[in-house]
């Protein structure tokens, strides 16, 4: 599907917890195991991988290359952000949002930052009330979708930042999100890379405000040549806070990441989404532009994983998330499960 080879995914309806690699990413993998198995492993290789993940998640969020960091996973890079904002900030999340949003905000208590959790609809009206909105595009537990365009009408007139996280939305879905003020996403679920990668995107006008805490070798401007320097020669961008890089994860992501942002992104949307409401309709579900499903049944893992379904159980509901790789029979597959 789409051009790729997936061997696993004859009913995987899991792409919200992990993503799956192509036949094409895997082979580069194993390949670059066998190199590091006989001594024959070159580190510089990974740079170039590193560069084209870094492009490949700017041309995904519509932003510049150059305001893109490098980092491990998104609660680290949102920890930048966290640190860096003023004292007694008010930050308004969304109830039941996945802790990595929260949690580095949650953290700045003692200087008095306060973070308000508010319920779906709430926050995109209340949002200009903040100084700080941190929120999920696509909520990992249901697939609720962000009213984007209510929250922009709510801080158009103030000062309110927003700190998007696009992790289950980047990859299946078309975005429009160069406008918020920090845009964060892990590459191991929807961007079908290994585990391991984050990036996250920052406005000019609030990347002069962090600091580089985890400022290394690789966050220089010549990462190779300045290995021993003191002080470092930081990176002029965003590569300033890049963290040094996991070799395999970025392998895979510098293959995975360029292939999903070389595709018609309204048409991936269409096709996954689309997969969703085939089975939103068979179960009475009305129709929702998210393809993440939660699923209200008794026992229901048990009954998928008889089904040869693998999806995931979250906030007492099953998970069922369709991708690239997934097709109609999938979705019969589920539908024909749900009515057994």
């Amino acid at each position: 599907m789409f051009g790729e080879e997936f061997a696993g995914a004859t009913g995987f309806l899991n792409s919200a917890t992990f993503g799956l690699p192509s036949r094409r990413q895997s082979e580069a993998l194993r390949a670059a195991l066998s190199r590091w198995e006989t001594g024959e492993l070159q580190p510089t290789e990974f740079d170039a991988a590193v560069t084209n993940a870094r492009a490949a998640f700017a041309r995904l969020a519509g932003v510049p290359a150059e305001s893109v960091t490098m980092g491990g996973s998104v609660s680290a890079l949102l920890g930048l952000v966290a640190a860096a904002i003023p004292d007694n900030s008010r930050v308004a999340t969304l109830a039941g949002e996945f802790t990595s949003v929260s949690a580095p905000f949650e953290a700045q208590a003692a200087r008095g930052v306060t973070v308000t959790a508010l319920l779906p609809g709430e926050l995109e009206d209340r949002a200009g009330n903040f100084d700080i909105v941190a929120v999920s595009l696509v909520q990992s537990a249901d697939g609720y979708v962000l009213d984007v365009g209510r929250l922009r009408n709510a801080i158009r007139h103030g000062q309110t930042r927003v700190v998007l996280d696009v992790t289950q939305a980047m990859g299946w879905m078309a975005l429009d999100v160069a406008w918020a003020d920090v845009v964060a996403g892990g590459s191991y679920k929807w961007l079908l890379a290994p585990r391991g990668a984050a990036w996250m995107a920052v406005q000019s006008t609030m990347a002069g405000e962090l600091v580089p805490h985890a400022a290394n070798w690789y966050s220089s401007e010549t990462p190779w040549a300045n290995t021993y320097a003191l002080p470092a020669l930081l990176a002029r961008d965003g590569r300033r806070f890049d963290t040094s890089p996991a070799w395999f994860t970025l392998l895979g992501a510098g293959i995975a990441m360029p292939w999903l942002a070389s595709l018609d992104a309204s048409a991936v949307q269409q096709h996954c989404v689309g997969l969703a409401n085939q089975v939103r309709n068979a179960i009475g579900v009305p129709p929702a532009e998210s393809a993440i499903l939660p699923l209200t049944v008794p026992n229901g893992e048990t009954l998928l994983a008889a089904a040869g379904i693998r999806a995931a159980v979250r906030a007492g509901r099953v998970r069922v998330s369709f991708h690239v790789y997934n097709t109609v029979d999938d979705a019969e597959a589920l539908i024909a499960a749900l009515r057994r």
